[in-house]
């Protein structure tokens, strides 16, 4: 059985550990630690927001911060380095970038779901420098050069 661990930091006295919402979830819940009151996030504006835990994930494998889906579509709320990523080796603070992409301020508060965390396992393949690359149908097409209808 995989193994992540999460150390309670100071600040964080009450919070819940991350957690699943369901048990088909991809990823755990990750709530916001502002033991000294809300953050309000005006539209256009990024927040660092802590989540009152370090991690010790798996070698291996990374952290992956991803917005929810919820609070993106009904509040604009995003992850403006989607997906973020706590490296295996990182034992600091564990802190979500938000970005409030809505028409409206949004309030944060101690406690609230800000984002999910999913643990993904990691290639690190031998880098090699080549002359030519392989041919394939797609060739060098990209952004938006498959179209958008078939």
């Amino acid at each position: 059985m995989t193994v992540v661990k999460f150390l309670r930091l100071p600040e964080n006295v009450d919070l819940p550990l991350p957690s699943y919402a369901t048990p088909g979830a991809a990823g755990m819940d990750l709530r916001a630690c502002l033991p000294d009151g809300d953050v309000i996030l005006d539209p256009g504006c990024i927040a660092l927001v802590p989540t009152g835990f370090a991690v010790e994930i798996p070698s291996g494998t990374e952290m992956q911060i991803r917005p929810r889906s919820g609070l993106a579509v009904r509040h604009g709320l995003m992850i403006p380095n989607s997906p973020g990523t706590v490296d295996e080796d990182y034992r600091g603070s564990v802190k979500v970038a938000l970005l409030n992409a809505g028409k409206e301020p949004f309030t944060i508060g101690h406690g609230d779901r800000i984002a999910q965390a999913v643990i993904a396992p990691i290639l690190k393949p031998q880098i090699v420098e080549v002359d030519t690359l392989s041919e394939t149908e797609r060739g060098s097409g990209g952004f938006g050069s498959t179209g958008v209808k078939e």
